[in-house]
């Protein structure tokens, strides 16, 4: 028997009698052997059991089962500011340092931003690992001397200590003065401003008087600007995008140059070709004089004749090679 149970009619005007068919009854599972009529393992199979959270099917009408949650803590963003808030609110009465550390860690991303913002236009050496450091100082001393009762955005206040920070460690490893820096910065915007003015490159006499100072001013001050134009040691050993390294393509004074030493060896050959065309005794005094190191008078012993009869072999034997070697570069 089913009992007339009242529903709201559509329209909303009165109700109307409808017949709700009792909850029906699900049967337990039964097991069951093998359509073969023999165990599979030792065990009989029995029918498998609808897991939580799946669709049954009972006479065709689906039946809802309850899904377990997954997460239980689950904490919307007001939560986590206001937990901030409440933080911030212990720290100032407490100053405790674990408290402020939770604030630290916090807000760490800030130095993370800043830093990569700051070393964008800083050269390749310099390390973002080295920034993020320094802007690690940098927060640490924001969030101590922060007032939040001031009502003003800590992200603001942060991120312009933790700037700070990062620049006066730069700064602090910089060996340019300050002001050299500063008169690199005048001489760059005036020499954009007079070429853009002139439409070519300025004057050393033009630019001292956009700046107005004297000329021999002026070259001091380059030679104080060299200073500022310096390579890393890593950029001068490490290989570039072309394979080679900058250290290869500077100078090396000591080295012995090529072209000088092919012109070397290709005069030393001539000498030695036009030595061998002279004659024996001109060849024996060039030799016993240039290769020997004998004095004349040495030599005429050797010879057995006198040092004058020498000095006139000699100066026969020079005028014979010069005439071809000359000829040899003629040819």
């Amino acid at each position: 028997m089913t009992e007339p149970t009242p529903v709201p009619d559509a329209a909303g005007g009165g109700s109307r009698t409808a017949t709700v068919p009792p909850e029906p009854v699900l049967p337990a599972p039964v097991s069951k052997q093998a359509s073969n009529g023999h165990r599979q393992n030792g065990a009989p199979r029995t029918e498998a059991t609808p897991e939580p959270g799946a669709n049954t099917h009972v006479n065709g009408t689906p039946a809802a089962v309850p899904t377990a949650v997954t997460r239980a803590d689950v904490r919307s963003g007001d939560d986590v500011e206001a937990g901030i808030v409440a933080l911030w609110r212990s720290y100032g009465e407490s100053r405790d340092q674990s408290q402020r550390d939770r604030l630290v860690l916090h807000y760490a991303p800030l130095v993370k931003y800043v830093a990569g913002r700051v070393g964008t236009g800083l050269p390749a050496h310099v390390d973002v690992a080295d920034l993020i450091q320094s802007g690690i100082f940098g927060l640490v001393d924001a969030i101590e001397k922060f007032e939040p009762e001031r009502g003003l955005k800590f992200e603001t206040y942060a991120m312009q200590r933790i700037r700070g920070a990062i620049l006066d460690d730069l700064r602090s490893q910089d060996w340019v003065p300050r002001s050299v820096r500063s008169r690199a910065r005048d001489v760059e915007r005036a020499l954009e401003r007079l070429g853009a003015k002139l439409q070519r490159t300025p004057t050393d006499r033009e630019l001292a008087a956009e700046l107005k100072i004297g000329l021999a001013e002026l070259r001091e001050l380059y030679g104080q600007l060299q200073l500022t134009s310096v390579v890393a040691l890593d950029e001068l050993i490490a290989p570039n995008k072309g394979g080679s390294s900058l250290a290869e393509s500077l100078p090396d004074d000591a080295a012995e140059d090529p072209v000088a030493s092919l012109v070397d060896q290709d005069s030393r050959r001539q000498l030695a070709d036009a030595i061998a065309q002279l004659a024996e005794r001109d060849r024996v005094v060039v030799t016993l004089y240039y290769f020997e190191n004998l004095t004349l008078a040495e030599i005429g012993k050797v010879l057995g004749v006198t040092e004058s009869r020498v000095c006139q072999l000699h100066t026969r034997a020079v005028l014979r090679l010069r005439t071809k070697l000359n000829e040899q570069s003629e040819a």
